[in-house]
């Protein structure tokens, strides 16, 4: 779907997944990688991230939501869709802010995978050591 004017464009990350999604008015239709967000994610825990945020501001089925999705598994991925999703209500409506915020659902979760450095075996372990 193109970035209409009636559109609402927003972007959502968590770890290294990165959720780039549009919403309009429409029927409740929620689109993930063309996909219908049901069949794609296969877990209860997944659709009920997703759609809290829809819930807590009784806007369940008024928007159509078209996700692209990348990076991280499957909980990263749906988290980083509810803050998209957050983001694009708090614009649609800003009396929304406080509902979402109250339910730490705007904030951005920084942590990420601490990279391996050299000459250990991973970020932090070290390799074994040998007295003889």
């Amino acid at each position: 779907m193109k970035n209409s004017i009636n559109s609402i464009h927003t972007i959502g990350r968590r770890k290294t997944a990165v959720a780039r999604m549009y919403m309009r008015i429409g029927k409740g239709l929620i689109k993930v990688n063309n996909i219908y967000y049901k069949k794609y994610f296969t877990t209860n825990l997944a659709f009920h991230k997703i759609s809290r945020p829809l819930i807590l501001t009784e806007t369940k089925n008024k928007f159509d939501i078209y996700i692209k999705v990348s990076g991280g598994g499957i909980n990263s991925q749906a988290e980083a869709i509810s803050l998209a999703l957050s983001r694009a209500l708090c614009k649609f409506d800003i009396n929304n802010k406080p509902f979402l915020k109250e339910n730490n659902l705007l904030t951005r979760d920084p942590r990420m995978v601490e990279r391996k450095k050299y000459g250990k075996k991973k970020s932090r372990k070290k390799f074994q050591f040998s007295k003889r």
